[in-house]
């Protein structure tokens, strides 16, 4: 037995409380953690321009930013939108020549309201469960088709929205990279 002040208990009851932690942990797990919906039409790319088309030979596209394999792009008359509504910023970003994600930032809920409608009535509607927060200071939406996913995160203290368009082959490489370039 081990004693502890004022209590007396079996050496097996620590690792039951262990145990007993960890299974609850694991069940709660889920149910706090953001889940993907399922895209309904994926789009294999962004705007008919298919993942891994090469973005250096776009005449429409300048890159305004360079690294040793990630390269950014924006359209070259300024065009920035989406959903039917103008967005902050739009960049098309480039693995090793190969086109892997779009980066969009959005300002205002308006704007965020009419991004949410758009990519719920294309790609599937979220599905909502009790106690899931639609609204709130941090939003956070996910579809994943077979090759595309499209993750929208909504600040709401400062009105900001963020898309990352990815596809998913190719955006893991993002990953390697940081990896690789941190040794």
């Amino acid at each position: 037995m081990i004693a502890i002040p004022g209590i007396m208990r079996h050496a097996t009851l620590p690792s039951l409380w262990m145990f007993l932690s960890v299974f609850m942990l694991e069940l709660l797990l889920p149910a706090i953690s953001p889940c993907a919906v399922p895209m309904k039409d994926d789009p294999k790319g962004f705007q008919g321009l298919a993942w891994g088309t090469s973005l250096a030979l776009r005449q429409d596209l300048e890159a305004v930013r360079s690294g040793t394999h990630v390269t950014e792009y924006r359209m070259k008359d300024g065009t920035t939108t989406f959903a039917g509504a103008e967005m902050t910023s739009m960049l098309y970003v480039s693995f090793d020549d190969q086109f892997a994600r779009v980066t969009i930032r959005y300002q205002g809920e308006s704007v965020h309201k009419q991004v949410l409608s758009f990519l719920e009535s294309r790609h599937g509607n979220l599905q909502r469960i009790p106690g899931q927060m639609a609204r709130g200071l941090n939003q956070q939406y996910t579809w994943r088709g077979s090759e595309t996913e499209i993750n929208l995160t909504y600040q709401g203290g400062a009105g900001r929205g963020y898309i990352f368009i990815d596809s998913r082959n190719l955006a893991p490489r993002f990953n390697d990279d940081l990896t690789d370039s941190a040794e």
